[in-house]
Parts: C-alpha cells; sequence; structure tokens
C-alpha cells in the first residue's frame, strides 16, 4: 500500500509540475505573439485539468481514509 501511495503523491507532483509548466510556456508565448486569444483559451483550459485532477486526488485521499 505504502508503494501506491507514493507512486500517486509522484504523479500528483508531475501534474502540478506540468501545469505549472504549460501555464508559464502558454504566458511567455501569448506575450510574444499575436495569437493571444488562442493561449488565453489554452491556459484556460490548462487550469480546469489541475481543478478536476486535483478534485479526483482529494476524493481518492477521502474514499482511502473511510474506507482503509
Amino acid at each position: 500500500m505504502d508503494t501506491l501511495v507514493e507512486l500517486s503523491n509522484v504523479l500528483i507532483w508531475l501534474v502540478r509540475a506540468g501545469v505549472g509548466a504549460r501555464i508559464a510556456y502558454c504566458f511567455v508565448k501569448a506575450t510574444h505573439n499575436e495569437e493571444i486569444e488562442v493561449y488565453k483559451r489554452r491556459m484556460r483550459n490548462t487550469l480546469i485539468f489541475y481543478i478536476l485532477a486535483e478534485s479526483v486526488w482529494q476524493l481518492k485521499d477521502i474514499a482511502i481514509y473511510y474506507f482503509g
């Protein structure tokens, strides 16, 4: 069980790092490009993904606490 917990912690940190990198990339591209609306939409979609990913992890933690 400890291996699964460690694996899930690594995975959520990878998601967080990926979201941060994606938002930084979109922000830089939006400042130097004329297609700012495209990058705003991509940043918004990335934030929505992050919120959903964190919600799933919180539900997983609640389920493990409740049933474990």
